[in-house]
């Protein structure tokens, strides 16, 4: 990455903005979501929204290879890559968000672009999931999660996304490693995804890659744009704007609670717009958008008491999941994928793992 000046942080609050609102417009106009994907094959043996996600996630590789090759960002920069593998976190957090989203109808992101189409059951929802997620950040959830589950981890001898570990392992150069590994990654799932004719149709087709897009886009405006290579107090390197102080991209666990504690805090002056924020705000706003255009804005609200709680249980357990497994289905199952990372593979396993039992369940007892 190069010494340049990074841009000020109300333009990049106001780039991420729009990179959320492209993920907020395609995805409600591609109907892109990963628990209905799941959803989708248990009941109608129709792949076409995992395949979606497959291509998505095909995008997104590439990108952040094609980024990480150019020397535009370094991805041991982020969340994803460190040399501790929290293996447990990994495990159960994706588990119980994999419930939690089910319960919820949807996951953060999903959530975000229903609340723009105005399903109040997302407002709700938004609301629980935000709680959930500050009190394991930082509250009663978070004792648990750093006493229990944070403690069970590997340490690696080189960072734990996969190019590094082959590279430590087999004594390779770690650009061929990347290259290698991130074209095999990308081509594997851009070829599953595209095999299906269902998936040269422009809504999915162009969906998928406009949200995979917006990962690429994340890396970018945080690892390169907002990068400083040595803060003047610390004269350390700092990405600006960002809640964890590292390299983000999109992710709608953590940045809802931080958006939580804004609104709650706004005179406070220590407090300020992060990336997060903006861009879960944008996904609002892109949703809401299409949801104008094509005439789709609809109130809708609770069936009834049981309908109420399934979805204060779901949001509970996807804040508390999300945080644990340090990111959703987009926050890991994008993103940190994006990175090659190992704990992105075995918390989206998890995520899927646990959105199938819940479907399987509420299939027998329906």
């Amino acid at each position: 990455m190069d010494a340049r000046l990074p841009l000020d942080i109300a333009t990049l609050a106001w780039l991420a903005f729009g990179i959320g609102g492209v993920f907020g417009y395609a995805a409600q106009r591609s109907n892109f979501c990963t628990m209905g994907a799941i959803a989708d094959i248990h009941i109608m043996e129709d792949w076409t929204r995992l395949r979606m996600w497959a291509l998505a996630a095909a995008t997104a590789v590439a990108g952040t290879t094609a980024l990480q090759m150019g020397g535009l960002i370094d991805v041991h920069g982020s969340i994803y890559t460190g040399t501790r593998l929290i293996w447990l976190s990994h495990i159960v957090g994706g588990l119980l968000f994999g419930i939690g989203m089910t319960l919820a109808s949807g996951c953060g992101a999903k959530t975000l672009v229903r609340l723009g189409n105005g399903n109040l059951k997302s407002l709700v929802v938004f609301v629980f999931l935000g709680l959930s997620a500050y009190m394991t950040l930082r509250g009663l959830f978070g004792g648990w999660r750093s006493a229990w589950l944070d403690p069970v981890a590997i340490t690696l001898d080189s960072h734990q996304d996969l190019p590094s570990l082959i590279a430590a392992r087999f004594a390779l150069d770690p650009r061929s490693a990347w290259l290698a590994c991130g074209g095999i990654a990308a081509g594997g799932l851009g070829l599953f995804a595209l095999s299906s004719r269902e998936m040269w149709r422009p809504a999915p087709l162009l969906g998928s890659v406009a949200i995979g897009a917006t990962i690429v886009a994340g890396w970018y405006l945080s690892g390169h744009l907002g990068f400083l290579p040595e803060d003047p107090e610390t004269l350390e390197p700092a990405f600006l704007a960002t809640n964890s102080g590292r390299m983000e991209s999109l992710s709608f666990v953590a940045p809802l609670a931080y958006t939580l504690d804004l609104l709650m805090l706004w005179t406070d002056k220590s407090r300020s717009i992060s990336l997060g924020i903006a861009l879960s705000l944008g996904v609002v706003a892109g949703s809401l958008l299409a949801a104008l255009l094509t005439r789709s804005f609809r109130i809708e609200g609770f069936r009834d008491a049981p309908d109420l709680a399934r979805h204060l249980i779901g949001a509970t357990l996807m804040g508390f999941g999300g945080v644990t497994a340090l990111g959703c289905t987009i926050g890991q199952g994008l993103s940190g994928l994006s990175t090659l990372s190992l704990g992105a593979v075995l918390t989206v396993l998890a995520i899927a793992a646990g959105a199938s039992l819940s479907i399987r369940v509420q299939l027998q007892n329906a």
